[in-house]
């Protein structure tokens, strides 16, 4: 069910790991971001758009995870856009002819195991390097590209209406994920990116995480704050003093202390 969070900016929450899908009303159409996870939940969405009226005007994707690069037919035909980076990352993904029989077999190991939709996975276009905003008419939707999760990541502001959607970034439940596949600086790319959102977070009231709780007034930057005392513990090689991978962790969140010591134990090496 959507969920008002701001004028004009509603927000699906999924089961699945608490995964956001964010709907931005335009002038003639909605801006949708992020949407997932199951196909009954694709579906529940586009009876919830429906019942709003617009259609889907644009889609964007965060970042290259599968999750974030979700699509059903009922949403329509309209463009869907990420950063260039974001782009050509899934073209690579998806030049394997076995990447969707991949990711289906990784969710057999999952509660969600045969309900994701992969069919029109990834049909992403790639907007030009150095575009600052969403094509689109509806409020102006600012771009911050940057390497800290994924390649091509992109937070996005609102600025109408004082709406930070972080991707797969700020989130109350997850530890900062590094890229520790296709980037030699990790730390530092993370340490970046939480500067770039640190200049926007005193002009947003709302923090849409990819995955996790919505945040009010002052969130975004406290949740920097947490994400750069993680990163920076890691860095120094300290053990963080952080509830989400400690025993006030959320329940059914325990796993996130796996890839915590997952990346202590890549970095280590």
């Amino acid at each position: 069910m959507l969920r008002q969070v701001a004028e004009g900016v509603l927000v699906h929450e999924s089961a699945f790991v608490q995964s956001n899908a964010v709907v931005v009303r335009g002038g003639d159409g909605v801006l949708l971001i992020d949407p997932g996870v199951t196909g009954a939940e694709l579906d529940c969405l586009a009876d919830d758009l429906r019942e709003l009226g617009p259609p889907v005007a644009a889609g964007f994707s965060t970042h290259p995870d599968w999750d974030h690069l979700l699509w059903h037919a009922r949403l329509g035909e309209a463009p869907r856009y990420g950063t260039a980076r974001c782009a050509a990352t899934v073209r690579d993904q998806l030049a394997d002819p076995d990447a969707k029989d991949q990711i289906a077999a990784h969710l057999l190991e999952t509660e969600i195991a045969g309900q994701v939709p992969l069919d029109l996975l990834g049909l992403v276009t790639g907007l030009p390097a150095g575009t600052a905003q969403i094509p689109w008419d509806g409020p102006h939707v600012r771009m911050i590209e940057h390497q800290a999760h994924a390649p091509g990541h992109a937070a996005l502001v609102i600025e109408e209406r004082g709406v930070l959607v972080a991707g797969d970034m700020l989130s109350d439940v997850l530890v900062p994920m590094l890229d520790l596949n296709g980037t030699a600086d990790p730390i530092e790319d993370y340490l970046t990116a939480l500067r770039l959102l640190e200049g926007v977070a005193g002009d947003v009231e709302v923090v849409v995480p990819g995955h996790g709780s919505v945040g009010g007034s002052g969130q975004a930057q406290a949740r920097i704050d947490q994400d750069r005392a993680y990163v920076l513990a890691l860095r120094d090689g300290q053990v963080p003093a952080d509830p989400r991978i400690g025993p006030a962790a959320k329940p059914g969140w325990e796993w996130v202390r796996d890839v915590h010591e997952g990346q202590l134990r890549r970095l280590a090496r």
